[in-house]
């Protein structure tokens, strides 16, 4: 007996004494949440030049972005993007300097030529990029536009400069702007066998700044202007027998979304006033071809931490009251996101990438986005870009380097498939108390767990703090044997490195300023 005794005694000794995590994560299936739709990027301002580049760097371009292929070692190519963005011109390219907008990479083509016919040939390094893209198996892809084409503007120009908030399209070309429209989705998939999922006719149209400047295609307008285009745009796709899903209309800000945010009683309350059946001149929530689904931009909320948070639970809110669905359709660092320095000088770095990430995870946690979409896959000397390109001054050659913030966003876009859901998670501390919102510190671990169609579990898990972190995760139910991870961090080669296989329940270490993604396997 008192062998027996001992032996009880030495065994409760060794389990006080074995090693526990600080926090535990538990996925549960039981409380799934929103089902993801994509990740992606757009061609904006980068590809009508760098898709007339060499073959070869077009390829590795391509492979970055859109490749879901691992190299010998495991270890992935590209970050696996699933939906494509084609900023769809307005002619300032033609128009040259007369344009006013002072840039060649911020002027595009228009497939509208001055007699009325259509050149699709036009906007080539773009549509090479959408080859590319379909190459790699992109199936889904977005045309959005900034401005009319010129023929059809109020000021003959693509961007607003010399006029007020309106829409810069005269009121008898309404119906000619939803013809080009329907025109150019039929004719780059009867010319390049693209078919656009989606159009996107407006972009920021609620802009407080009401795009004054000259430095890039864009317009304003009022809710009532962009109503009736869409209901012109919806009767035309009906009569061509078109189903592209029209979507509305990247807010500049969340708050226009569910709130009025510096502007007036003609912008703002944008979920209500598109959804609420009430609102009677500006209602689209039965008009064909658009889907209950708004899309936003989530510039100017990333600061401070608590307004990080609170605006997505009042998005959230307001989405859930009129039973809308919602996106995130672009965004990149600008000057009020001052704990990473704003947005000027690229940063190949963590410290923009691990920003960013707490973006993505608050975008998808809290305000519920279906989808998270970066603004410009390629760019120069600033925070808004994927890849950072080095260009020659004919701009026929140059190179491109790729970037944390690219793998970053990898840890989301490469495992997390279309159709995958989004799974609650409940935290708990050493003594198995519950740690409310536990699966959020944003200076510390913010996690985020998913199924994926073919039943594959994913789990992201970002590591803010200074210092490594340890913890556990399982999944309710779950027969998971073990997970294999993938690293993000600032070491070099930790681009999505696969790392040892961790058994289900395993104690898991997440280095300092890192992003790990787990995998289930089988």
């Amino acid at each position: 007996m008192k062998y027996k005794v001992l032996l009880l005694a030495l065994a409760a000794i060794t389990t006080s004494c074995s090693p526990q995590a600080d926090i535990n994560y538990q996925i549960i299936p039981e409380q799934p949440q929103q089902t993801m739709d994509h990740f992606s990027a757009s061609d904006a301002w980068s590809m009508h030049i760098i898709g007339k580049w060499p073959q070869e760097k077009q390829d590795q371009v391509a492979d970055w972005l859109f490749s879901t292929d691992n190299d010998t070692n495991g270890k992935p190519k590209g970050i696996g993007l699933s939906l494509w963005r084609f900023n769809v011109g307005a002619g300032s390219t033609e128009q040259g300097e007369a344009s006013q907008i002072g840039s060649p990479w911020m002027r595009t083509e228009c497939f509208l030529q001055p007699d009325g016919s259509y050149d699709w040939d036009k906007q080539q390094g773009q549509r090479n990029f959408l080859r590319l893209a379909k190459e790699r198996g992109v199936n889904k892809f977005l045309a959005f536009l900034n401005s009319p084409p010129v023929y059809f503007t109020q000021n003959g120009l693509a961007t607003n400069t010399g006029r007020d908030g309106t829409l810069n399209l005269k009121a008898e070309h309404y119906e000619d702007f939803a013809r080009f429209l329907a025109n150019v989705i039929k004719g780059v998939e009867k010319k390049d066998c693209i078919k656009f999922d989606y159009l996107s006719p407006f972009n920021e149209p609620d802009g407080h700044w009401n795009w004054i400047g000259p430095k890039q295609e864009g317009t304003p307008a009022t809710k009532k202007e962009i109503a009736r285009a869409v209901r012109l745009i919806s009767k035309e796709f009906v009569k061509e027998g078109i189903d592209t899903e029209i979507t509305i209309c990247e807010a500049s800000d969340y708050r226009c979304m569910f709130s009025a945010h510096m502007t007036n009683h003609e912008r703002g309350y944008e979920i209500q006033s598109f959804f609420c059946p009430d609102s009677v001149d500006t209602y689209l929530g039965n008009t064909p071809n658009v889907p209950h689904l708004i899309t936003g931009h989530s510039y100017w909320t990333n600061t401070p931490l608590k307004s990080l948070r609170d605006y997505r639970r009042q998005l959230r809110d307001t989405l859930d009251k009129y039973k809308v669905d919602f996106w995130q359709t672009e965004t990149c660092i600008m000057g009020n996101d001052e704990e990473i320095g704003g947005g000027g000088g690229f940063d190949h770095t963590m410290k923009t990438a691990l920003y960013v990430a707490r973006i993505i995870h608050h975008d998808i946690v809290y305000a519920g986005a279906r989808s998270w979409q970066w603004w410009r896959a390629i760019g120069g000397d600033y925070k808004d870009g994927l890849l950072r390109e080095y260009t020659d001054p004919d701009l026929h050659d140059g190179k491109v380097e790729d970037s944390k913030l690219l793998w970053i966003l990898g840890n989301y876009s490469r495992f997390i498939r279309p159709g995958a859901v989004r799974m609650s998670i409940k935290a708990t501390d050493k003594s198995g108390q519950v740690i409310p919102e536990g699966d959020t510190d944003p200076q510390g671990l913010m996690c985020s767990a998913y199924q994926n169609t073919n039943g594959q579990w994913v789990m992201v898990v970002i590591n803010y703090a200074d210092q490594e972190k340890n913890f556990t995760f399982k999944v309710d139910g779950s027969k998971v044997k073990s997970w294999q991870g993938y690293r993000t961090s600032d070491e070099a080669g930790e681009d999505l490195l696969p790392i040892k296989k961790l058994k289900n329940e395993q104690i898991a270490v997440i280095p300092a300023r890192s992003v790990i993604t787990f995998v289930s396997q089988d």
